[in-house]
């Protein structure tokens, strides 16, 4: 019920959306997902102006309202272009025989199982905390949004320890959709965000069977490369266990539905191709920016391969189409995109210190496997050489660029240091595992052009010797280069993706079953507007997330200086010795002090004033398992009611 739950939010108002518009087959089912992001991006601002609660019920009636926009849309585009333009035809693609949707179902499914049991093994099952950096602040902007019911980026500064920064900006599309499905039908934070990026894993093969049917690949190359989408490490389980990067992967797996939108561009059908973009360019600045920098690189390398004529159009027929599309996207994306520039200096200035080689970028480029101490031999290998007969067959020679762009990319950014390289990265903060989760895309679409033609090879050489139909001896050859890749690979690298999946989904070090077990304490034992004072280098950021509980410290960077937050990190265990941290814990109505055992990294730098804690006539042990102790405060026994921000300045020092 829980997964089903998540995977309707992620598809239904895409699909409501997109059937207005008339997108119809795969190509709706691949970017339902993408136009879901977009509505939800374009609503939050809308609703939130309106003063609009962000709820399931308005998000559903946005969504509605946008459909029947939508439709009008299409209906007088339509109309129009038969009275201006009645020897139009639309170029619609060819139809496949049932056979073939069927192979290429069945690859997405294939996808969709390994990409499963892969994540669900790693995790330790859904509801398994995610101990990496990042975690805590995607499950607390969930938990905000889900009970402040506004989604607008401006109005939760709060979980960032910036309560007064009104123009904070952070990307919280991702989060606000998840934002309507948390706490319904007994969905707890933790099953959210892992069906969550469970569901992301399930727009990837979707997305690129779709992508591989528009742009004219066989239903079995198809089919292929649908299957071992969920096969390489890079992406998008490097981008699951580092970070977590939820959105950016979100990002990332929605790409190839782009890709889908774009043959609109080549093959004008009324308004479909300029308001899925524009809605999907939404919604992929919504979810991440840097991806938008990403799909614009897509686009220019289409637009290459269409001046040297490797892909046709019609430029009289697509003029009014290319420039709605830029149009909307314009107007629907500036927006959106136009507030990151609060943290544009922060992420432009991250630095990731090299860990390759330049000839060791080169080989895991080569082989499909960026940032693997050992090559994924059996996708790679038949990945590179689908890339040169990609070449040789001139099929979608753009994805062939994008290969060696973003190939290229990584393989400058983990091997050098150097201005120019920063510079052309620094959109995805400088970081050569974001850029490593943009080759597999490549590799999974030549792995089917590898596969397409290494099956046509097998039945030739078999046909004069062996006397079965044509069919028989396809299903044939699929099947000995499954059970030769698959077997070698240990069935699609399960066990490999797992393990490392597995290094930050396990019980601690940074929350463990034991320090769950005292957040549901102080769950039952605080009350509204109340915070609890703790440690921001240990776990304990995610007690909101996790039992609702507010903490003084909302994450491991900690409050800035000035504020009563970074003050009583400091020194509240001189509550007897300095009256400001006695005001500051009234002001901020905090009864409880917590310390856990685990850090969330081992450079962290701890509140120190938590740290020295210790049991004393100030600090009186209320709870304690083995790894966390929970202390209430002598003198704080009547502090109820409504809190003053955390992180709210205060003339300490003066």
């Amino acid at each position: 019920m829980n997964v089903l739950l998540v995977l309707l939010a992620f598809w239904v108002p895409g699909l409501v959306f997109g059937a207005a518009i008339r997108l119809r087959g795969w190509t709706l089912a691949a970017t339902a997902p993408l136009l879901t992001f977009g509505v939800v991006a374009l609503g939050v601002p809308v609703l939130g102006g309106l003063g609009v609660r962000w709820t399931m019920l308005s998000v559903a009636l946005w969504t509605l309202v946008l459909a029947v926009v939508g439709f009008g849309l299409a209906f007088g585009a339509r109309r129009l272009r038969a009275a201006r333009h009645p020897d139009w035809t639309v170029d619609e693609l060819p139809k496949l025989p049932l056979r073939d949707h069927v192979v290429m179902a069945v690859g997405v499914v294939a996808g969709m199982a390994v990409g499963a049991v892969t994540f669900l093994r790693g995790s330790s099952g859904i509801n398994t905390v995610q101990q990496g950096w990042d975690a805590p602040f995607h499950g607390n902007l969930i938990r905000w949004i889900a009970e402040h019911g506004d989604a607008r980026p401006s109005t939760v500064g709060t979980i960032a320890n910036l309560p007064n920064q009104t123009n904070y900006f952070y990307p919280d599309t991702y989060h606000a959709l998840l934002s309507l499905v948390f706490g319904k039908g007994g969905l707890t934070m933790m099953p959210t965000l892992n069906l969550a990026a469970l569901a992301v894993i399930f727009t990837v093969p979707v997305g690129v069977a779709a992508l591989c049917r528009v742009w004219g690949m066989p239903a079995l190359g198809t089919a292929a490369a649908a299957a071992v989408t969920t096969w390489f490490s890079a992406f998008p389980y490097d981008s699951l266990w580092r970070g977590p990067l939820w959105p950016y992967v979100a990002g990332v797996a929605l790409i190839p539905a782009m890709l889908v939108l774009a043959r609109y561009l080549l093959k004008p059908d009324g308004i479909a191709g300029p308001v899925a973009i524009g809605v999907g360019v939404a919604g992929l600045c919504g979810l991440h920016t840097s991806v938008v920098f990403v799909l614009v690189g897509y686009f220019l390398l289409i637009l290459l391969a269409v001046l040297f004529r490797y892909e046709k159009i019609e430029w009289r027929r697509s003029a009014p189409s290319l420039i709605a599309t830029v149009g909307l996207a314009i107007v629907l994306g500036v927006p959106l995109v136009l507030p990151s520039l609060y943290n544009a200096s922060g992420v432009t200035s991250a630095h990731w210190a090299p860990e390759a080689t330049l000839a060791g970028g080169l080989g895991e480029t080569l082989t499909f496997s960026p940032m693997s101490e050992f090559p994924q031999w059996w996708v790679g290998v038949p990945a590179f050489i689908g890339i040169v007969l990609m070449v040789r067959h001139r099929r979608m020679m753009w994805m062939v660029g994008a290969y060696v762009v973003f190939g290229g990319l990584f393989m400058v950014t983990v091997a050098l240091e150097s201005g120019i390289v920063q510079t052309v990265t620094s959109v995805f903060y400088n970081d050569h595992w974001r850029i490593a989760a943009l080759v597999p895309l490549a590799g999974a679409v030549a792995f089917g052009e590898f596969a397409h033609t290494a099956v046509a090879w097998l039945v030739r050489k078999m046909q004069p010797r062996v006397k079965l139909k044509p069919v028989a001896l396809t299903g044939v050859a699929v099947l000995l280069l499954a059970v030769v890749l698959g077997g070698l690979s240990g069935g699609g690298y399960v066990g490999r993706n797992a393990v490392r999946l597995s290094t930050t989904y396990k019980d601690g070090p940074t929350v463990s079953k034991a320090e769950e077990a005292a957040y549901a304490w102080l769950g039952q034992h605080t009350v509204p507007g109340e915070h609890v004072m703790n440690n921001k280098a240990d776990g304990s950021a995610w007690m909101y997330a996790l039992s609702g509980v507010m903490p003084v410290e909302w994450n491991y960077y900690g409050a800035e200086g000035n504020t009563k937050a970074a003050y009583l990190s400091a020194w509240v265990d001189q509550v007897d010795k300095y009256p400001q941290v006695r005001k500051d814990l009234t002001d901020l109505h905090v009864r409880y002090v917590i310390q856990g055992k685990g850090l969330a990294a081992d450079n962290a730098i701890q509140s120190v004033g938590v740290a020295r804690i210790t049991e004393g006539p100030m600090f009186r042990v209320v709870f304690r398992n083995p790894d966390a102790t929970i202390y209430q405060i002598a003198g704080q026994s009547g502090v109820t009611g409504s809190a003053a921000a955390p992180g709210a300045s205060t003339p300490h020092g003066e």
